[in-house]
Protein backbone atom coordinates (compact mmCIF):
# COMPACT_ATOMS: atom_id res chain seq x y z
CA UNK A 1 0.00 0.00 0.00
CA UNK A 2 1.22 3.52 -0.79
CA UNK A 3 2.45 5.71 2.02
CA UNK A 4 1.11 9.23 2.49
CA UNK A 5 3.82 11.89 2.36
CA UNK A 6 2.79 15.49 2.93
CA UNK A 7 5.11 17.64 0.86
CA UNK A 8 4.88 20.60 3.24
CA UNK A 9 5.36 18.57 6.43
CA UNK A 10 8.53 20.48 7.29
CA UNK A 11 6.58 23.76 7.17
CA UNK A 12 3.89 22.31 9.43
CA UNK A 13 6.53 21.15 11.91
CA UNK A 14 8.15 24.59 11.80
CA UNK A 15 4.78 26.21 12.52
CA UNK A 16 4.31 23.86 15.48
CA UNK A 17 7.73 24.78 16.88
CA UNK A 18 7.02 28.49 16.44
CA UNK A 19 3.70 28.01 18.24
CA UNK A 20 5.47 26.33 21.15
CA UNK A 21 7.92 29.26 21.36
CA UNK A 22 5.08 31.76 21.31
CA UNK A 23 3.29 29.80 24.04
CA UNK A 24 6.45 30.06 26.13
CA UNK A 25 6.73 33.80 25.39
CA UNK A 26 3.10 34.30 26.36
CA UNK A 27 3.67 32.32 29.56
CA UNK A 28 6.65 34.49 30.47
CA UNK A 29 4.69 37.68 29.70
CA UNK A 30 1.81 36.45 31.85
CA UNK A 31 4.20 35.58 34.68
CA UNK A 32 5.76 39.06 34.48
CA UNK A 33 2.30 40.65 34.55
CA UNK A 34 1.39 38.60 37.62
CA UNK A 35 4.66 39.61 39.34
CA UNK A 36 4.01 43.29 38.65
CA UNK A 37 0.47 42.91 39.94
CA UNK A 38 1.79 41.30 43.13
CA UNK A 39 4.32 44.12 43.60
CA UNK A 40 1.50 46.65 43.23
CA UNK A 41 -0.56 44.84 45.88
CA UNK A 42 2.41 44.81 48.26
CA UNK A 43 3.00 48.53 47.75
CA UNK A 44 -0.68 49.25 48.42
CA UNK A 45 -0.52 47.23 51.63
CA UNK A 46 2.61 49.14 52.72
CA UNK A 47 0.94 52.47 51.96
CA UNK A 48 -2.13 51.46 53.95
CA UNK A 49 0.17 50.49 56.84
CA UNK A 50 1.88 53.90 56.77
CA UNK A 51 -1.51 55.65 56.68
CA UNK A 52 -2.66 53.59 59.67
CA UNK A 53 0.57 54.44 61.46
CA UNK A 54 0.02 58.15 60.71
CA UNK A 55 -3.45 57.98 62.26
CA UNK A 56 -2.02 56.28 65.36
CA UNK A 57 0.71 58.94 65.63
CA UNK A 58 -1.90 61.69 65.47
CA UNK A 59 -3.67 60.30 68.54
CA UNK A 60 -2.25 60.93 71.99
CA UNK A 61 1.29 62.26 72.35
CA UNK A 62 2.30 63.94 69.10
CA UNK A 63 5.85 63.39 67.85
CA UNK A 64 6.39 65.77 64.92
CA UNK A 65 9.49 64.01 63.58
CA UNK A 66 7.74 60.64 63.45
CA UNK A 67 4.72 62.21 61.75
CA UNK A 68 6.98 63.89 59.15
CA UNK A 69 8.81 60.62 58.56
CA UNK A 70 5.51 58.81 58.12
CA UNK A 71 4.19 61.49 55.71
CA UNK A 72 7.41 61.28 53.70
CA UNK A 73 7.04 57.51 53.57
CA UNK A 74 3.44 57.89 52.34
CA UNK A 75 4.44 60.35 49.61
CA UNK A 76 7.31 58.09 48.50
CA UNK A 77 4.87 55.18 48.45
CA UNK A 78 2.56 57.22 46.18
CA UNK A 79 5.46 57.76 43.77
CA UNK A 80 6.36 54.08 43.95
CA UNK A 81 2.71 53.14 43.33
CA UNK A 82 2.57 55.41 40.28
CA UNK A 83 5.79 53.88 38.92
CA UNK A 84 4.48 50.39 39.61
CA UNK A 85 1.21 51.19 37.80
CA UNK A 86 3.30 52.19 34.77
CA UNK A 87 5.26 48.92 34.97
CA UNK A 88 2.02 46.97 35.32
CA UNK A 89 0.62 48.72 32.26
CA UNK A 90 3.76 47.87 30.26
CA UNK A 91 3.56 44.25 31.36
CA UNK A 92 -0.12 44.11 30.40
CA UNK A 93 0.62 45.53 26.94
CA UNK A 94 3.45 43.04 26.45
CA UNK A 95 1.11 40.23 27.50
CA UNK A 96 -1.53 41.39 24.98
CA UNK A 97 1.07 41.58 22.21
CA UNK A 98 2.23 38.06 23.07
CA UNK A 99 -1.39 36.84 23.10
CA UNK A 100 -2.06 38.33 19.65
CA UNK A 101 1.12 36.86 18.24
CA UNK A 102 0.25 33.46 19.71
CA UNK A 103 -3.23 33.61 18.17
CA UNK A 104 -1.76 34.46 14.75
CA UNK A 105 0.72 31.60 14.94
CA UNK A 106 -1.99 29.18 16.08
CA UNK A 107 -4.17 30.19 13.13
CA UNK A 108 -1.27 29.61 10.71
CA UNK A 109 -0.62 26.18 12.21
CA UNK A 110 -4.29 25.26 11.99
CA UNK A 111 -4.36 26.40 8.37
CA UNK A 112 -1.41 24.13 7.55
CA UNK A 113 -3.07 21.25 9.39
CA UNK A 114 -6.21 21.77 7.28
CA UNK A 115 -4.08 21.75 4.15
CA UNK A 116 -2.51 18.50 5.32
CA UNK A 117 -5.95 17.00 5.96
CA UNK A 118 -7.09 17.99 2.46
CA UNK A 119 -3.95 16.51 0.94
CA UNK A 120 -4.56 13.29 2.88
CA UNK A 121 -8.17 13.16 1.66
CA UNK A 122 -6.96 13.62 -1.91
CA UNK A 123 -4.44 10.84 -1.35
CA UNK A 124 -7.21 8.53 -0.11
CA UNK A 125 -9.37 9.43 -3.11
CA UNK A 126 -6.50 8.63 -5.46
CA UNK A 127 -5.94 5.33 -3.68
CA UNK A 128 -9.64 4.45 -4.02
CA UNK A 129 -9.50 5.36 -7.70
CA UNK A 130 -6.43 3.18 -8.28
CA UNK A 131 -8.01 0.28 -6.40
CA UNK A 132 -11.24 0.54 -8.39
CA UNK A 133 -9.20 0.73 -11.60
CA UNK A 134 -7.32 -2.45 -10.67
CA UNK A 135 -10.58 -4.14 -9.71
CA UNK A 136 -12.13 -3.18 -13.06
CA UNK A 137 -9.10 -4.54 -14.89
CA UNK A 138 -9.30 -7.81 -12.98
CA UNK A 139 -13.01 -8.14 -13.68
CA UNK A 140 -12.47 -7.37 -17.37
CA UNK A 141 -9.61 -9.84 -17.58
CA UNK A 142 -11.63 -12.52 -15.81
CA UNK A 143 -14.63 -11.88 -18.07
CA UNK A 144 -12.62 -12.07 -21.30
CA UNK A 145 -10.77 -15.18 -20.12
CA UNK A 146 -14.08 -16.83 -19.26
CA UNK A 147 -15.40 -16.02 -22.78
CA UNK A 148 -12.28 -17.42 -24.42
CA UNK A 149 -12.53 -20.62 -22.42
CA UNK A 150 -16.16 -21.05 -23.45
CA UNK A 151 -15.25 -20.82 -27.14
Amino acid sequence: MAKFVYRMQNILELKQKIEEQEKANFGMATARFNEEQQKLRELMIKQAGYERQLKELSIGDIDISKIKTCKNAISSMKVALRDQMIELSKAQKAMEVARKKLNEVMMERKMHEKLREHAFEEFLDELDYEESKITDELVSYSYFNAEKEEE
